[in-house]
């Protein structure tokens, strides 16, 4: 029996709907899988060692430097400039070799650094005693080494040194505090317990609170900052690592969240310098500041997408990440000096031509649409190092300060306590700008740990009161 006209539409139509749903159940399996790759690609970027991102080679090459004029610059230790000990070191009487009679022909120096014996220093204070004539309050002597007041019960304190060195070790190298009183008692015979440290380490934080504020204030009045976060855990919980770093200093504070009222608490509502960040868009909501978008972070998701892609899908991102490689080519010949002023605007004009140009066509796939919404976004903030000498293209600064964060992470997960947490922002914030200005920490540590009164870490790398 031959179907009506009618009944042809509907089957036919009934086929159109198969295919349609089949159609979209590919795509969501298609769009599935595709961020199942991307994941998986992200993921072997994270891996820290002893982890491998894939198997040996068969025939590595062999390690150390290359002979020839590959070795790169030689280096040896120096001569030190004071000897604290001369050894004579004897000539033997015979021959180790054949028995034969030695005959001295002259002296030869080595030199050798070595750490001395370790030990553990037991002093006591006799405090003198006495009360005001006038108001009758009581009244006490301090030495210049003592790091507290306390008496009684808690007579028994850690020396400066001592714990200048366990902030070191704890917080700028990250052992716990299990294995930073290990190295205090195998080293120098120093027995602490844990909860001694962290009580420790706490009371160092309280003294070092102004000196956080100071360099607050001074990364809010920064020509130019660059700002990261990361995830923390306080007591279990998700929380944020904020790294703001400039030049001269870096600020960490540990905070519950990740938006713009966490931001705000260390920068600044008001914050009108260069902000030099990823993509994130909490830092877009710092209206009065300068924008510069980090082109590392672009780039390599440009690289993800070309890998996770396939035929003209890739074309987008494969444009995207030539544009961004010839704007940071145009720096280095600016900064070279192959380049006039009125040359290096005509270049710059035809580079924002050209990604305006890529924004400007529609895009098929969903991973391309994505990527050209957020350059959209980032559109003002792509090329301002080009018209800035001096202002950085990447947010390597905070990525650097971090990455000792993340380590510290994997090894001890975080702190107990939001007090805790407190303490690390504080203590790590010092270390960090000590290291940035080849600041010696554990003298500024003492100074701080031995004043009564509170001290302000300045840019300057002094202290003052």
């Amino acid at each position: 029996m031959q179907e009506s006209d009618a009944e042809k539409t509907a089957r036919l139509e009934r086929r159109v709907a198969q295919l349609e749903a089949e159609d979209g159940r590919l795509q969501r399996e298609v769009e599935r899988l595709r961020s199942l790759l991307e994941e998986a690609l992200r993921a072997a970027k994270r891996q820290a060692a002893p982890f491998s991102r894939r198997r040996p080679k068969a025939h590595p090459a062999k390690p150390g430097r290359k002979p020839g004029s590959r070795y790169g610059p030689r280096c040896r230790r120096p001569v030190p400039q004071r000897i604290d000990e001369v050894i004579e070191v004897a000539l033997p009487t015979r021959c180790p070799h054949c028995g034969g009679e030695v005959r001295e022909s002259g002296v030869v120096s080595q030199y050798q650094a070595e750490i001395p014996e370790p030990r553990v220093e037991h002093i006591e204070f006799r405090i003198h005693v006495g009360s005001c004539r006038a108001c009758g309050r009581p009244v006490a002597g301090r030495h210049a080494h003592q790091t507290s007041t306390a008496v009684g019960s808690a007579a028994s304190q850690l020396g400066p040194r001592a714990l200048a060195l366990a902030a070191v070790l704890n917080k700028r190298l990250g052992l716990p505090y299990g294995k930073t009183a290990a190295v205090l008692e195998q080293g120098w015979g120093l027995k602490v317990s844990r909860g001694g440290l962290c009580q420790a380490l706490a009371r160092m934080g309280r003294k070092a609170e102004p000196a956080y504020g100071a360099l607050t204030e001074k990364i809010r009045a920064a020509p130019s900052v660059t700002p990261d976060e990361t995830g923390w855990k306080v007591g279990g919980q998700l929380w944020w690592m904020w790294a703001f770093s400039s030049s001269e200093a870096t600020v960490y504070a540990i905070q519950p969240g990740r938006g713009w009222e966490q931001a705000a608490a260390v920068l600044g509502a008001d914050f009108a310098g260069f902000l030099v960040r990823d993509g994130w868009g909490v830092y877009r909501q710092f209206i009065a500041a300068v924008h510069q978008t980090c082109l590392a972070h672009l780039l390599r998701r440009c690289r993800e997408m070309i890998a996770a892609g396939c035929g003209r899908a890739t074309r987008f991102p494969h444009a995207v990440r030539k544009v961004l490689e010839a704007a940071l080519g145009l720096r280095a010949r600016r900064d070279q000096g192959h380049l006039s002023a009125h040359g290096l605007a005509v270049a710059c004009g035809q580079l924002e031509a050209r990604m305006d140009r890529l924004l400007a066509r529609p895009r098929r796939a969903a991973q391309n649409r994505r990527l050209a919404n957020h350059l959209g976004r980032e559109r003002e903030a792509l090329f301002t190092f080009l018209y800035c000498p001096g202002l950085e293209a990447t947010n390597w600064r905070a990525e650097q300060a971090i990455r000792p964060m993340v380590v510290t992470r994997k090894v001890w997960g975080g702190n107990r306590t939001p007090a805790g947490a407190r303490t690390q922002s504080i203590l790590l914030s010092v270390l960090q700008t000590c290291h940035q200005q080849h600041t010696p920490v554990v003298p500024l540590l003492m100074r701080l740990l031995c004043s009564p009164r509170p001290l302000l870490l300045t840019l300057n790398s002094t202290l003052a009161r």
